[in-house]
C-alpha cells in the first residue's frame, strides 16, 4: 500500500455522466496528470461547483482510468453528492488527487483476489479489477445489497452476487457469501481486497482474521482537506498489541489492513 506522492488540483470538465443504478451516477472527467499515477484505491476530493457553499470538497474513490480520463462513482446522498449527480456535462470542478494510499496488488502473495463489497463500495472496484487483469491475477467479484437495487455491477466481471431479501442471488449478507465461495471452490492462496459499510467490513474483517485471510479494507470518512490538515477524518483503529490507536484516513488510509478493524 503506497502513498501518493505526485498531487495535483485541477481545474476540469465533466465530459460524461451516465446512471450506474438508484441514485447513483458515474462522472467522467479529464485529469492527465492525476490519472498518470493514480493506483486503486486513492480518491480525489472534488470542489462541486464554484460557490462558497458547500464549502468543503467531497471525497471519491477513483473508479477508473482510461488514458487522460478518470471516473468517479457518486451516490446522491446530501446537497454535495445532489450537486454532482444533477450535473451536466461541460460543468467546470476542481479535484485534488489522487490522495491517499493504495491496494497492495503487487506483494505476490496470493494467488486469486476476491473482490468484497456492499452497495457503493463496489466504487473502487473496477479500476481494481482492470489492474489485476492486466497483471495476470485471478480475481473474483462478490458483490452484497439489501435488496437487487443496491447491487452495482455495472462495468464488472466474474461477478457474484447476494442481497439480504433474496431478491436476486445468494439470499443473505455478502460475508455470508464469501464463506459459501471458499466452501465450495479451489481457490489458492485467497486474498480479499474489500469497500462498504463499516457494519460489513468489521463483520468481513473478523472473518478473515479467524481463518488467516490476508484482507485489505478501503474505509470511507468525511475529508474536508484531504491530505491531514483539517483533522476531520480521525478514525479509530486497534494496533498489533490490542490498543486502540487514532489515524487521519486521509493520510493512512483509505486503505487498512483488516486486522486493524476487528475490534
Amino acid at each position: 500500500m503506497l502513498q501518493t506522492s505526485a498531487i495535483s488540483d485541477v481545474r476540469t470538465r465533466i465530459t460524461a455522466i451516465r446512471p450506474a443504478g438508484a441514485d447513483v451516477s458515474i462522472l467522467s472527467m479529464s485529469c492527465p496528470e492525476i490519472a498518470a499515477v493514480a493506483r486503486p484505491g486513492n480518491f480525489v476530493n472534488i470542489k462541486v461547483n464554484a460557490a462558497d457553499q458547500p464549502l468543503l470538497r467531497r471525497p471519491f474513490c477513483i473508479h477508473n482510468v482510461q488514458g487522460d480520463t478518470i471516473d468517479v462513482m457518486v451516490k446522491n446522498v446530501g446537497r454535495g453528492t445532489s450537486l454532482l449527480c444533477e450535473a451536466s456535462c461541460g460543468e467546470s470542478l476542481m479535484v485534488l488527487g489522487p490522495l491517499g494510499n493504495s491496494f497492495g496488488t503487487g506483494t505476490g502473495d496470493f494467488d486469486t483476489a476476491l473482490l468484497v463489497s456492499g452497495g457503493i463500495g463496489t466504487a473502487p472496484m473496477l479500476f481494481l479489477e482492470k489492474t489485476l487483469a492486466a497483471a495476470g491475477i485471478s480475481f473474483h467479484h462478490l458483490v452484497g445489497g439489501r435488496s437487487h437495487t443496491d447491487l452495482l455491477t455495472t462495468g464488472l466481471s466474474n461477478v457474484t452476487t447476494s442481497t439480504d431479501d433474496g431478491s436476486e442471488g445468494f439470499h443473505g449478507n455478502v460475508v455470508q457469501l464469501l464463506e459459501k465461495h471458499l466452501a465450495e471452490r479451489e481457490v489458492g492462496r485467497v486474498k480479499v481486497f474489500a469497500c462498504g459499510p463499516n457494519a460489513m467490513l468489521r463483520a468481513l474483517a473478523r472473518f478473515c482474521r479467524d481463518r488467516a485471510i490476508a484482507c485489505e479494507l478501503s474505509l470511507e470518512s468525511v475529508m474536508g482537506c484531504g491530505v491531514g490538515i483539517c483533522y476531520g477524518c480521525m478514525v479509530e483503529l486497534t494496533n498489533a498489541d490490542g490498543e486502540k490507536e487514532s489515524i487521519l484516513l486521509c493520510r493512512e488510509g483509505p486503505v487498512i489492513d483488516g486486522s486493524r478493524f476487528t475490534a
